[in-house]
């Protein structure tokens, strides 16, 4: 297969299902596509029709039955579990729709996580911490625990936790499905902000039309398979 150079990610031939005790059942099917380095992908389709499945591929949460997934040209499911850990705590940021928070933590305490797992210095990792979630919109909340926020803020904590480590791909699983309409807004404006001014790649799987318009190209899921990219 062909790459263009500024490929970031290829998928191919990915496939993936799973057995009943009657039948077996394909959620995805020879999947192929590229993204390119600060390209910004809605992956819309029905539920159920795997979308998550195929984000979780991406970010290397779950592996595909078949198939390869390339980032800068290395097959990352070659990789061992260390360094598979490594890619994705360094790499790639996830955002969900429910934002997995640790309760009774503060913004901070959330939002360094990431840092020290990969064992950064706690007064750098406070500092990169402190930009980012100013950049988000909470320089007044830094210490306040997460449980006192509001959904809105709390969805821009997990954003930020997500962000913290300037990873090159951000993957959000419906990350406004839990919020108001202005919330919701909101949050759509400041992801396609940062995709231009981090130049990072943007994958979101939604149902949310107004959020998959605003990016630069749209993946359909349906039978198994990738609609053509539109």
């Amino acid at each position: 297969m062909d790459r263009e150079p500024s490929s970031l990610l290829v998928l191919e031939g990915i496939s993936k299902g799973f057995n009943t005790t009657r039948a077996r059942i394909e959620i995805l099917d020879q999947v192929d596509f590229t993204v390119a380095k600060g390209d910004s992908i809605a992956v819309v389709g029905a539920s159920g029709i795997g979308k998550s499945t195929l984000l979780q591929i991406i970010g290397t949460l779950d592996r595909p039955d078949q198939g390869r997934l390339l980032f800068e040209g290395k097959d990352l499911f070659a990789l061992d579990r260390e360094r598979l850990a490594r890619f994705r705590n360094q790499s790639v940021g996830f955002v969900f729709q429910f934002h997995h928070l640790l309760q009774g933590f503060s913004a901070m305490e959330n939002v360094i996580m990431p840092c020290l797992i990969s064992k950064m210095a706690k007064q750098d990792a406070v500092k990169r911490a402190e930009a980012i979630l100013a950049r988000v919109g909470l320089e007044d909340r830094f210490y306040h625990r997460v449980e006192d926020l509001s959904g809105g803020e709390q969805q821009r904590v997990a954003l930020a936790r997500a962000l913290v480590l300037s990873p090159l791909i951000l993957l959000a699983d419906e990350p406004t499905g839990n919020l108001d309409i202005k919330n919701s807004e909101e949050i759509h404006q400041l992801l396609m902000d940062l995709n231009k001014e981090l130049g990072m790649t943007v994958i979101v799987v939604t149902h949310n039309n107004d959020l998959a318009n605003l990016m630069n190209q749209r993946v359909t899921l349906k039978n198994s398979g990738i609609v053509p990219l539109q």
